[in-house]
């Protein structure tokens, strides 16, 4: 079994460790960037024998430089959602096929069988523009489905109310993915019963709206939409891999993802479950560019590995996923 193979068939942390250290050891020999931030701490590989020593590279560095481990052309580049002026994070991206495998994979893990679904997405600020790492997974997942009424609305609400409505009645598995901001919009301007669908926000307030906590944001959703529990989706444009939340703001990873907590006041040590701290992510699915990212979220862990997501470090960028706060 190769490399890549082996990244979506680990089933435990030993197996997830091991891989994550050739990785590592693949990543620093081969990606110059992280090599250079490694020799700038002074790192090498023999040294590394826990991922908790790993170095992570800060998320910033996707705004200004090609994160590539190996030469390659790009089969896909995703860039970043951002305000007008603002520098967008460009993740390049050599193989689609792993990108794909990684979030369908996901997808089973959490929901099952995606042909058991239908896929309405409502995703209006990623529509109106090119290179959406998010609009290209919501495509598959809807191509996927095999669904004849799967599919994304842009500016016709009428039409996506009366769709789910149909759904609902014909008892068919339903999925609302949709941008906060515009699942916001849906639940203030039509009253309709949501019981029976999962709603998934991605976050992504983006200054349409005053910003709202993710709680008090997910109390109007169950308020207005007749829901006890909101789903989420947290990814970014620099991954190829998503965790999920099926309710109060609580995420998991895939087997081959994971979240590390790290000091706010140290940003080479880690800290342990329950204190707040920097979000620190392991995405071995990221094996062209880089597994080990520290991203400007803030969060904290459990004791399982399961983590919430409270806010953004103060002087980072507004970023078009999960701007919410907890």
């Amino acid at each position: 079994m190769n490399l890549f193979e082996s990244i979506f068939s680990i089933k435990s942390q030993q197996e997830f460790n091991t891989i994550a250290l050739e990785i590592f050891k693949y990543q620093y020999a081969n990606n110059p960037l992280y090599h250079s931030f490694c020799k700038h701490l002074k790192v090498v590989p023999e040294a590394i024998t826990s991922i908790k020593k790993i170095p992570f590279l800060p998320i910033s560095f996707f705004k200004s430089d090609a994160i590539k481990t190996g030469t390659f052309i790009p089969q896909q580049t995703f860039l970043s959602s951002g305000t007008t002026g603002q520098t967008t994070s460009k993740h390049h991206v050599k193989d689609l096929n792993i990108y794909e495998k990684s979030f369908l994979q996901g997808f089973k893990t959490f929901y099952g069988n995606i042909e058991d679904y239908c896929i309405l997405a409502l995703l209006p600020s990623y529509m109106e523009r090119e290179g959406s790492s998010l609009i290209y997974m919501t495509e598959v997942l809807i191509a996927k489905s095999k669904n004849e009424n799967s599919g994304f609305f842009l500016r016709n609400e009428a039409v996506l109310v009366e769709k789910l409505q149909k759904l609902i009645k014909n008892k068919q598995k339903t999925i609302l993915i949709g941008v906060s901001f515009a699942l916001l919009d849906l639940a203030e301007q039509h009253k309709i019963d949501l019981s029976e669908v999962i709603i998934m926000e991605t976050g992504g307030m983006k200054g349409r709206r005053a910003e709202l906590t993710r709680s008090e944001l997910h109390a109007i959703y169950n308020y207005h939409f007749n829901t006890k529990n909101i789903h989420s989706e947290y990814g970014m444009t620099e991954l190829l891999s998503q965790a999920y939340s099926k309710g109060n703001g609580v995420f998991n990873c895939p087997p081959w993802m994971k979240v590390l907590i790290r000091d706010v006041n140290d940003p080479l040590s880690l800290i342990e479950e329950p204190k707040t701290g920097g979000i620190n992510v392991i995405d071995l699915a990221n094996i062209h560019s880089c597994s080990f990212i520290a991203t400007q979220d803030l969060g904290k862990q459990n004791k399982t590995g399961a983590f919430e997501v409270l806010g953004r470090f103060d002087n980072s960028d507004l970023r078009g996923c999960n701007l919410l706060i907890s």
